[in-house]
């Protein structure tokens, strides 16, 4: 990500969520903020996709593609992390990384949380203008400016009257792999040390495969390269190191399939891309 600007993937995975709402036969998902957290020019983009026009220009033709792909992989991504969500009843939320995540806007599981929205000075500036327009479905945000590679997010938290005293779901979706794996261990330090009994960590991550090559690609042309990627056994043991029991551990076309058979299709080659739940162990677990 540049400095002064907000982060070009968070834009694209918004504009995913909102071409799917109100187009995607899963009944589990919607998402009426999307839209509206998106900047103009982005915002003009989805309309003119959701025109149901498909462009002879060869460029336009590749956009439209792709987001196409982009809405059907946002459906399952954002339906295994709300779903996450809902199970467990923690009194606080936080959000690392939140970009244009809109779950404090439109989920009514989390009338009675507060919602810690963590994230880069540059990406929550714009955001925090256009959320003025959505009613709030959360009891209470708290905006919480940090830069994973630079500030305090032990400090930052703990200034936004986080509690680690109290349970506390985090939400890691779209950072561990712009991290180096150091970076990633220092935050996971600090959720460790801020996660009270009955906390939960929900995390998006890359693990090796084939499509891969083609993601590095991808996001290093935007400015935002992948910088860690982790095996399903590396990220079990390295969330047990600090002290997380793993819950669920799937790709992306296994969690597609069991929403519906058009969505497994759709993400068949998004192996690369996992959700794993894990919960606080308990002090006596080995």
């Amino acid at each position: 990500m540049k400095p002064g600007r907000g982060s070009r993937t968070a834009v694209l995975v918004c504009m995913g969520r909102a071409i799917a709402h109100g187009s995607t036969p899963v009944s589990r998902y919607t998402d009426p903020t999307a839209l509206a957290l998106l900047p103009d020019d982005a915002r003009a983009r989805v309309e003119r996709y959701r025109s149901g026009v498909v462009p002879n220009d060869i460029r336009a033709h590749l956009e439209h593609a792709y987001l196409e792909k982009q809405s059907k992989i946002m459906v399952a991504r954002t339906v295994a992390i709300d779903d996450a969500v809902r199970a467990v009843a923690s009194p606080q939320l936080v959000i690392l990384g939140a970009g244009l995540d809109g779950r404090a806007w439109r989920m009514p599981e989390l009338s009675g949380v507060t919602v810690f929205e963590v994230d880069h000075p540059d990406s929550q500036r714009d955001k925090r203008a256009r959320v003025a327009t959505l009613a709030q479905a959360a009891r209470e945000v708290r905006f919480v400016p940090v830069d994973f590679t630079r500030g305090s997010l032990d400090c930052m938290l703990a200034a936004a009257g986080h509690d680690p005293a109290r349970p506390t779901t985090w939400i890691w979706e779209g950072v561990v792999m712009y991290l180096n794996p150091a970076d990633v261990e220092a935050t996971l330090a600090i959720i460790e040390r801020r996660s009270a009994a009955g906390s939960r960590l929900i995390v998006a991550y890359h693990s090796p495969a084939l499509m891969l090559r083609f993601v590095r690609l991808l996001v290093r042309l935007i400015g935002e390269p992948l910088r860690s990627v982790f095996t399903p056994g590396a990220m079990r043991a390295l969330l047990a190191k600090h002290r997380f029991g793993i819950v669920r551990d799937e790709d992306l076309p296994t969690i597609g399939g069991s929403l519906s058979p058009e969505l497994g299709l759709a993400t068949q080659r998004m192996k690369h891309l996992r959700i794993v739940t894990a919960d606080r162990l308990h002090p006596g677990h080995a």
